[in-house]
């Protein structure tokens, strides 16, 4: 099977090299510029996606991974091509939050008021104005400057936002949303343009740079996942209420909705419309299935029935300097360094490392090197019937890489384990 991988910014780009391994013939493209180096030698590319149409054909299997190509792959798919990913609407689903809380709203869930500033004087007077804890969000995957509010006043909040002028004057925009607290949830599955495939995805994420959460928010350094059947509590308060959205928007992909949940009450903070990373490393980990089957039932809008590991897993990622910043003339200090492994791996630890930012020195070889300037490199994960048991396995292989000034967190789902998932167990939502 013929599959045209289009990659923003390598969210999944280890998804492109796991269909490959199952025989498919993939061609990906890589749009991020600081990013085109990586996967060489592990994955065919190509310069110009569009022009391998003709190549996939309407037989073949197109992926995008992520948001921002939801008009085109409407248009695509109206056009009698194979499409899995995203559309228009789940774009603006997840890139726009106000509008996120009014679907939410619409389709019966705790919406939470959620305002774009795309001027800092506006955000800083509006928080005079309403005095309380907020949460700064950036609409796009600089996950940076996100900043959660601990005075409840809001100056930590307004002190902070005065050092993003220069960004916003460049047309950097960001939401302000009143903090809530509980326990931290995402509840995810896939869709395939008429009903839901798969099991329901719970999903535990770990976005503090340093362990106990504490430092900047990242992207995410790590998280714990595992799947239910039928349809609980938590999906029914969630994706459940977002049935006929998604038929109407003829969604066909993952779906994730972020949650903060009391001892009563659960409110939806934003929506993930395309594979998350690292979820989708913990989906290849999870699933047993093959995914070429798989992502052609959800771009035919088929059912499938998803043959998966029980239990829990975990992914952490690893990470290099400058992360989780970004420094001009810093970024590629450690292009094109080795990543060793202090004993050799089974066939099964291989595949439990997922590739981002790296290449390979030759083609069918396992001489890892390190490529893109952003400080992703991999992730590692495991499963287990127990999260302990699941941790230890991830650990376990983490010891056994050599990265020089690698980074990675030691606390993936210890907090659940020893605090949240007692409480949320308490509360009946597991």
């Amino acid at each position: 099977m013929k599959v045209l991988f289009v990659s923003g910014e390598l969210i999944a780009g280890d998804l492109a090299y796991r269909l490959k391994k199952e025989g498919c013939d993939v061609s990906l493209y890589i749009d991020d510029d600081s990013r085109a180096d990586c996967l060489d030698n592990i994955v065919k590319k190509n310069n110009n996606w569009k022009e391998k149409l003709d190549w996939v054909g309407k037989d073949g299997l197109i992926v995008f991974d992520d948001v921002g190509y939801g008009k085109v792959q409407d248009d695509l798919r109206k056009r009698g091509y194979l499409v899995v990913g995203g559309c228009e609407k789940g774009d603006e689903l997840e890139l726009n939050r106000s509008y996120a809380q009014e679907v939410f709203e619409a389709c019966g869930m705790n919406a939470l008021e959620t305002i774009t500033f795309s001027s800092i004087e506006s955000a800083i007077k509006y928080i005079e104005d309403n005095p309380k804890a907020f949460v700064v969000k950036q609409n796009n995957h600089m996950s940076s400057f996100c900043f959660i509010g601990e005075d409840k006043d809001g100056k930590d909040v307004i002190s902070l936002l005065r050092s993003y002028d220069n960004y916003c004057k460049k047309g950097f925009t960001i939401s302000l949303q009143e903090r809530v607290y509980g326990v931290e949830v995402g509840v995810a599955r896939y869709f395939n343009g008429s009903d839901w495939v798969g099991p329901v995805e719970i999903n535990i994420e770990h976005k503090g740079f340093m362990n106990g959460n504490i430092g900047p928010l990242t992207a995410e350094m790590g998280t714990l996942m595992w799947y239910e059947e039928g349809e609980n509590k938590l999906f029914k308060e969630t994706l459940g209420k977002l049935r006929d959205y998604l038929i109407e928007i003829d969604y066909r992909g993952d779906i994730d909705i972020n949650c903060i949940i009391s001892e009563s009450k659960l409110f939806p903070l934003e929506a993930t419309m395309r594979f998350g990373s690292p979820a989708i490393h913990l989906h290849d980990e999870i699933h047993l299935s093959p995914w070429k089957d798989f992502l052609m039932a959800i771009a035919k809008g088929d059912s499938f029935d998803l043959k998966y590991k029980r239990g829990y897993s975990i992914v952490t990622s690893i990470v290099i300097p400058p992360f989780p910043f970004r420094i001009n003339d810093f970024n590629d200090y450690q292009r094109g360094v080795n990543i060793l492994f202090k004993e050799e791996l089974t066939e099964e630890e291989w595949g439990q490392i997922h590739y981002e930012e790296v290449s390979l020195r030759k083609e069918n070889s396992r001489e890892l090197y390190i490529a893109g300037n952003n400080g992703y490199i991999l992730y590692v994960t495991g499963s287990g019937e127990t999260i302990e048991e699941a941790r230890k396995r991830v650990y376990d292989l983490i010891n056994k890489l050599i990265i020089p000034k690698m980074m990675y967190r030691t606390d993936i789902g210890s907090n659940f384990m020893n605090t949240d998932g007692k409480l949320l167990k308490k509360w009946g939502w597991i």
